[in-house]
């Protein structure tokens, strides 16, 4: 068994959320930042810095999805399913086929676009024990909730 990453085509579902952060939080926030710098510095000041800092946001907007993209991978196993991620801090989530409750399939606009789905595993535990994997070919994903759902497991209760 090997881990499986996500579709191709996540790369740019990746990209268009980070351009839209980008557009609706970065862009905004360096323009507020700039005006307020201008009221305690001189001009060019708050202008380069504003400048400055779009630019770093732009650069984290260009390389961030591409290398989120090559860390997403999940394992279904025989007793769990692991879901890895995360860029900076990395994340590796367990979480035990007899805790599955149940599996959402997902669509948001982006993703009916591109074809994509995520799947939303919701657990028993209560404790944020849930998972999601971005990014799937909706026939992957449909495959994916079956097995999860398919196996019987008695947990004793």
């Amino acid at each position: 068994m090997d881990w499986q990453p996500l579709d191709p085509r996540a790369k740019i579902l990746f990209y268009l959320q980070a351009f839209g952060r980008l557009f609706w939080l970065g862009i905004p926030f360096c323009a507020f930042g700039t005006g307020v710098l201008a009221s305690v510095a001189p001009t060019w000041i708050a202008i380069t810095t504003g400048i400055a800092i779009a630019f770093l946001l732009l650069l984290l907007t260009l390389w961030m999805p591409a290398l989120a993209h090559s860390r997403w991978a999940y394992l279904l196993r025989e007793d769990d399913l692991m879901i890895r991620r995360g860029i900076f801090v990395r994340h590796v989530t367990a979480i035990p086929r007899c805790r599955v409750q149940h599996v959402d399939i997902k669509q948001g606009p982006i993703e009916q676009w591109l074809n994509l789905s995520r799947v939303r595993i919701h657990t028993a535990s209560g404790l944020r024990g849930d998972g999601v994997i971005p990014g799937l070919n909706p026939a992957h994903s449909k495959t994916l909730r079956d097995e999860l759902l398919g196996s019987s497991h008695d947990d004793g209760v």
